[in-house]
């Protein structure tokens, strides 16, 4: 059970949604109910928004349904190996060893979707980029309903505020830090994943060019997850230097996606300028006067 306060708001959760009588009982989270339904409202929002990337949504379906569990292993892959956990045993990848399944890494997760996703989608014959793109725009939503299972586990806040009142505080965030208020970044991510599934979805109404919607993912959650986890205490975070690998990671991926949609768009643009009409204004007009004397002289 957590206790704490957050803007200076009381709440008490238990990060146990409820117990199956199952053996001993078996805990049910609510960390994995959210993160269930961070998956079914973006499976919903993909299938109605199918036709709009001219997919196929039995075939959508099958690239989901093989890529999401690849992803979660790989964002628990991830995990174990950045973040040094150490395990005695098979079992305790799985969670098999009480505890349940934790410890996974979002970055791990987008690595394996992306790669998987690749391979399913040459398996399956759906267009590549056109999966990326909605796949993309899920992924910031799902991200950003999946932060407030960090809610309930208490985990994902940052450093200290410094203020009376902006911030949280718990008995755990108090057990690893001290007294004091600390950034809810698992907040400010939500807010920060769900503004940018608004924007891209309203861009993407108009898309440019197919892989627009996956680069403009790159460039918004690099950026933002590179300056939130500058926030997050330093035995939080493995880093390179004094700079977190996840904030490189993030700003490689925002510079990297940036460099390749302005190169894009830098391509069609002069694509078009390049065009050249058949017809200058003057010859045009020539053209014209050639037709009518040529009229006059038949007629």
């Amino acid at each position: 059970m957590y206790s704490g306060v957050i803007f200076g708001i009381p709440f008490d959760i238990n990060p146990v949604a409820f117990t199956l009588p199952i053996g001993e009982g078996w805990d049910i989270y609510w960390y994995g109910i959210i993160i269930a339904l961070a998956f079914l409202v973006v499976v919903i929002y993909a299938m109605v928004k199918a036709r709009q990337y001219d997919l196929n949504t039995d075939k959508m379906l099958d690239v989901a349904l093989v890529t999401t569990p690849v992803a979660i292993l790989c964002a628990r892959l991830y995990y174990v190996i950045f973040d040094g956990e150490k395990l005695n045993s098979i079992s305790e990848f799985f969670g098999f060893d009480g505890g349940g399944f934790s410890g996974l890494a979002i970055y791990g997760g987008v690595i394996g979707a992306f790669a998987c996703g690749f391979l399913m989608c040459k398996i399956s014959k759906v267009n590549v980029l056109d999966m990326f793109d909605i796949a993309a725009v899920c992924f910031l939503l799902a991200q950003g309903i999946g932060r407030w299972g960090n809610f309930f586990n208490q985990e994902v806040y940052g450093v200290f505020t410094g203020s009376n009142w902006w911030g949280m505080m718990s008995n755990r965030t108090v057990s690893e830090m001290g007294t004091g208020l600390v950034h809810p970044l698992f907040l400010y991510e939500f807010v920060w994943c769900v503004a940018g599934f608004f924007l891209i979805t309203h861009f993407a109404k108009q898309r440019k060019f197919k892989g627009q919607n996956t680069l403009l993912y790159g460039m918004w959650y690099g950026f933002g997850r590179g300056f939130l986890e500058l926030l997050r205490p330093s035995f939080y975070t493995l880093t390179i230097g004094k700079m977190p690998v996840s904030s490189l990671l993030s700003f490689v991926l925002c510079i990297t996606c940036s460099v390749i949609f302005v190169s894009i768009l830098k391509k069609k643009n002069q694509k078009q300028e390049d065009y050249v009409p058949m017809f200058t204004e003057n010859a045009e007009k020539t053209f014209i006067e050639e037709e009518v004397a040529t009229d006059g002289e038949n007629n």
